[in-house]
């Protein structure tokens, strides 16, 4: 993995002051030197800059950036490339462009899509399996291409200067550029409270700050720009035998998982013991066995959690008994991480300095700490996220009062989202009709299949809503907290193969005779212990320790107390004291499965460090 930066402008010369805007571009790429520590480069011309910083997983001598090459069967045509990701497919791409007579000098996935393009045009993005984003300079044509793979797992945001269009991975590059300034209107204030942590796809919160769509490619000349889907779900009657469902679903996932394995350095996987993590784990286990090697797995927890832990519907049970199950039955190399009040605390803000956006809470400083201890010993993680929101496993697939609800339903309670702003900022930001408007949108963009009962056209919608949202805010997470400790975690279950297919098997399939994630679990069958198979769904881990919870009161209280802080021309103060005075409900959540008592705190005390630290001028 990488990082990414640039920017263009067909009406300029960036050569006349090189010295100006190699600096500006080395500043983006420095900024961002987390994802991409072992190496560095820039690429300077008349109307392009391109930044790249590289995390070296395939081809560690010969794949550096930003890459130029010419294609010889095209008249000399010649492009230059910066790229974020991975290209799992490349392997075989390589033996068919070298077939088609492209001459490789190197052994990395970079050159694959150079050379594809150089042969075939920018459509040959659909040939890419992998997860990516990239900057794609023609030099001969002239044009920019910022493409994002389907799935979006890896970021790339954008904004317009006047003539000029700036990009980056991650949102602290854009704000190196000269003129960029880092301002909230009501829009991304409706984003962070009515929304938060979850944002609309497209949008970067910033005033003027957009992200290249999932699946889409954005090709910028002259001062146009053009945004098309080179990807994109379409919904069709599934005529698979139950069967012959659970053999396809089983080659696609286990071949994904060991696609995803292609690297130049070792592995390790992310284990929680739930079915998602561990059938990733024993198929990695297994492979790796076969070359007579043992794969390490991570598993995460809180400091005294076995004593504090307090069983509820989100969080049924805890994770060590599976664990140890799973570790027994593959044979890793097993490492359990813990974390402690104090880093939790501390890693509340570093989440924010990782997303550029207040986060998850405790659940995103947690996995940024954890993240931070693996990439000790690793370069490349593979985990389990998005199973759930592909097979249909979070509550809100089930429960029917999430199922006729019309908004989020992982957001349905609007109280506290509301009940802690100040009266005056409620009468500013129309938070639930925002949100409300966010969920109609994407419901109407829900591919439909004709003479599909309304039951199942509802099912399509909530999971549609879960690809586009909810699974989305987790894999930003996911790429955040990794890359901003110099790791690279991989989701096979965001194969897009996977989720063309799954999108079309029906209910009765994926959840069969009532049991969650049934279609998996079926055929995961032989790989994991029936232990660990059925076991009941429990979400990432949170602390219950009051102590925790101690501490966030307590900061709370001293920002809404000190006049400098941002967060008080927000907040209530009294309101605020209200809430503390009533016991914490650690069932009842205000996003996802983010309880409503300690990790609300969190997420405000890190709304403030945000508004505070990036310095953002708010404008209402």
């Amino acid at each position: 993995m990488c990082g990414i930066a640039g920017f263009c402008d067909f009406h300029g010369n960036y050569r006349e002051e090189p010295g100006k805007w190699y600096r500006v571009l080395q500043s983006m790429g420095q900024v961002q030197k987390h994802r991409g520590p072992d190496g560095e480069g820039v690429y300077l011309q008349r109307h392009i800059g391109l930044s790249h910083v590289r995390l070296s997983i395939l081809d560690p001598e010969g794949g550096a950036q930003p890459m130029v090459r010419q294609c010889l069967s095209r008249d000399g045509h010649r492009a230059a490339l910066v790229f974020n990701g991975e290209i799992y497919n490349s392997p075989l791409l390589r033996r068919e462009l070298i077939s088609q007579g492209a001459r490789f000098e190197t052994t990395c996935d970079t050159e694959v899509i150079l050379q594809g393009y150089l042969l075939h045009g920018i459509d040959y993005v659909k040939e890419l399996n992998g997860i990516f984003a990239f900057a794609l300079w023609d030099e001969s044509l002239e044009q920019l291409f910022l493409v994002r793979d389907p799935m979006g797992v890896k970021p790339l945001f954008y904004t317009r200067l006047g003539q000029t269009l700036v990009f980056s991975s991650e949102l602290k590059g854009l704000l190196q550029f000269p003129g960029m300034e880092p301002e909230v209107d009501r829009e991304g204030l409706c984003e962070v409270f009515g929304l938060g942590p979850a944002k609309t796809y497209g949008k970067g919160v910033f005033r003027g700050v957009l992200e290249v769509l999932p699946g889409h490619t954005l090709e910028f000349s002259g001062s146009r720009i053009q945004e098309r889907a080179f990807w994109q779900l379409e919904s069709r009657p599934h005529e698979d035998s139950w069967e012959e469902t659970v053999e396809k679903t089983r080659f696609l996932v286990t071949d994904a998982i060991k696609m995803q394995m292609l690297s130049d350095v070792p592995i390790c996987t992310f284990l929680s013991g739930g079915v998602d993590s561990s059938l990733v784990t024993a198929v990695c286990s297994m492979e790796l066995k076969k070359q007579g090697k043992i794969l390490s797995t991570f598993s995460f927890d809180f400091k005294d959690n076995d004593v504090n832990f307090k069983a509820n519907s989100f969080q049924p049970s805890q994770d060590r008994p599976w664990v140890d199950q799973m570790v027994f039955f593959c044979g890793t190399d097993h490492h359990y991480l813990e974390c402690a009040n104090t880093a939790l605390f501390e890693y509340l803000f570093r989440a924010v300095d990782a997303r550029d956006l207040s986060c998850m809470a405790d659940v995103e400083a947690s996995m940024l700490y954890f993240c931070s201890l693996v990439a000790r010993t690793h370069k490349v993680t593979l985990t389990g996220e998005c199973a759930d929101e592909i097979f249909g496993g979070y509550p809100w697939f089930h429960k029917e009062e999430c199922f006729q609800a019309d908004i989020f339903p992982w957001s349905m309670d609007f109280g506290p989202r509301t009940m802690l702003l100040r009266d005056e900022i409620l009468a500013e930001l129309p938070l639930e009709e925002y949100a409300r408007e966010a969920y109609q949108k994407t419901v109407k963009e829900t591919p439909r299949l004709i003479g599909e009962s309304p039951e199942e056209a509802r099912r399509r919608e909530i999971s549609y809503l879960n690809l586009r949202w909810f699974m989305q805010t987790l894999l930003d997470r996911m790429d955040r907290t990794s890359m901003h400790t110099g790791l690279e975690a991989r989701v096979p279950f965001a194969d897009h193969r996977i989720v063309e297919y799954v999108w079309n098997v029906p209910w009765e399939m994926k959840c069969p005779g009532g049991v969650v994630k049934g279609l998996l679990r079926e055929a995961a069958k032989g790989l994991l212990p029936d232990s660990v198979l059925y076991r009941k769904k429990s979400p990432y881990p949170k602390t219950y320790d009051p102590a925790y919870e101690g501490l966030l009161r307590t900061e709370l209280l001293r920002v809404l107390a000190d006049p400098g802080q941002p967060l008080g021309s927000l907040i209530d103060l009294q309101k605020v004291q209200v809430f503390l005075s009533q016991p914490s409900d650690y069932g009842r959540p205000f996003y996802g499965q983010l309880m409503a008592g300690p990790q609300l705190l969190a997420y405000l005390l890190q709304v403030n460090y945000w508004l505070k630290h990036y310095k953002i001028h708010i404008r209402l």
